[in-house]
């Protein structure tokens, strides 16, 4: 799984095209909402002829189970007590969903997307516990020991089994894009049929703004931008669909004999951190979940084996920047180029 993805996530910005539609829009109101939420700010809008429908209320409520459930940050959530080593905590709807998805993930990844490498996370100073400044190899193996998402099952209480009581479980690659989702079922039982949710640059889009008759357009970071500038990759398209990005931003390096740019995940698999070609993944999917587990996933993969992971998924459409020499280029699936404004 890739690290730096809380520091480094690629930020989205939101635009609106000029789209011709037949609805005059003449009773429904745009509704604007942001705030700070999960580490992260969430900008969102709405569109309604409806009076008072208790939104902000809705999305604190929200935002306080989802922490509840499965913040490593709140010491008293059900996934701290479970990493501290509880073993009678039942686990609430959101957090199994989460799981499941985290174990499908993990299977279709051959385990390069792993909730369990916190323990290597927090040892690279990239979690909320100590870092460990130096890492020796007796180190890492001896944190290996304690990561693969195979060692934890859910059982039909709803508990958490470990085979050892240290793994430490982290859900922060996917459970941003989940939270999404949980809002925008939250849209949709209030029959809210047009809306834009953005939480820290990962998004859903459902109809369009039919205020002013323009469809939800959204745009991908330069991932070699510098610092202080505000540049952009590509445009896109984003209608009745999920969209998340994954990157190390400004964090690539370059080989001083060979010219070749590089980021460096951490494989969770050796517990070491690999060098990688590609500087951001962006995927488009039906629901934000899977859109925030696999652009993890790509970043992790490194640009070949994840080119190959992608064209065996159904649904998925991916965006790669990656780096050649001292070159940018991009790869981008059918179904996303379809969308592509650029």
């Amino acid at each position: 799984m890739m690290v730096g993805k809380k520091y480094s996530i690629a930020i989205l910005a939101i635009f609106t095209l000029f789209f011709f539609t037949s609805c005059d829009g003449n009773d429904i109101e745009e509704k604007d909402y942001e705030g700070s939420a999960l580490g992260t700010t969430y900008h969102i809008k709405i569109y309604t002829d409806k009076g008072d429908l208790k939104i902000t209320k809705g999305l604190d409520s929200i935002f306080e189970v989802i922490n509840k459930s499965m913040s490593t940050y709140q010491q008293d959530s059900d996934i701290s007590k479970i990493n501290n080593g509880g073993d009678s905590i039942i686990v609430d709807k959101h957090f199994q969903k989460v799981f499941k998805a985290s174990k499908d993930i993990y299977n279709q990844s051959n385990g390069y997307f792993d909730p369990t490498v916190g323990n290597l996370v927090n040892a690279y100073g990239f979690g909320p516990n100590k870092r460990i400044d130096t890492l020796k190899q007796s180190i890492i193996d001896s944190l290996l020991q304690y990561v693969g998402l195979n060692k934890l099952k859910l059982t039909t209480e709803g508990k958490i089994e470990k085979e050892d009581p240290k793994i430490y479980l982290d859900f922060n690659a996917i459970a941003k894009g989940y939270t999404i989702d949980v809002i925008a079922e939250f849209f949709d039982k209030k029959e809210i049929d047009n809306y834009l949710i953005e939480l820290g640059g990962e998004l859903v889009s459902k109809g369009d703004n039919v205020v002013k008759q323009k469809t939800f357009v959204v745009a991908i970071d330069d991932p070699l931008q510098k610092e202080g500038d505000r540049t952009f990759q590509a445009t896109l398209k984003l209608e009745n669909r999920a969209m998340a990005t994954s990157g190390n931003y400004r964090k690539f390096r370059t080989d001083s004999v060979t010219g070749e740019m590089y980021v460096h995940t951490i494989n969770p698999l050796t517990g070491k951190p690999e060098k990688s070609s590609l500087l951001s993944a962006s995927v488009l999917a039906k629901n934000c979940m899977l859109a925030d587990g696999y652009a993890t996933t790509f970043m992790a993969l490194g640009f070949d084996k994840a080119k190959e992971l992608a064209s065996k998924l159904d649904n998925i459409d991916v965006y790669f920047i990656y780096a050649d020499k001292d070159s940018k280029n991009v790869y981008m699936s059918k179904g996303f180029k379809n969308v592509l404004l650029d």
